[in-house]
């Protein structure tokens, strides 16, 4: 068995180029950050807040990301939306993800180091 602080350190590796994909797809649908914290987290990609909230205002810098503000509440609320330059990366990154996954399907099987 793998020492569970190995693996810890190792599977964040892993997982952190995992957020910005899952964030920009689940944000096709506008949402707020907590709520896209609990989408994520049931989705099986958990992420603390320190880290996704810099993330969301990276991503909306770099236009990834829309953003406006809801008023209406007591409590103002900012909600993201992905962009058209947010869905192509998106696309574009979810092919890369899963070609990696089956390259590594490949490697992993009797016959893929032969």
């Amino acid at each position: 068995m793998t020492d569970p602080e190995i693996f810890a350190g190792h599977s964040q590796e892993v997982r952190r180029g995992s957020v910005v994909v899952a964030s920009l797809l689940l944000l096709r649908t506008p949402g707020y950050g907590y709520g896209l914290l609990e989408a994520l987290a049931a989705a099986g990609v958990p992420v603390d807040a320190n880290t996704l909230y810099p993330l969301l205002r990276r991503l909306e810098k770099q236009g990834l990301l829309g953003s406006e503000w809801n008023t209406d509440e007591a409590r103002p609320r900012k909600f993201y939306r992905t962009s058209p330059a947010g869905e192509r990366l998106a696309r574009d990154l979810l092919d890369e993800w899963l070609a990696i996954a089956r390259s590594l399907q490949t490697i992993d099987s009797p016959e893929g180091t032969s």
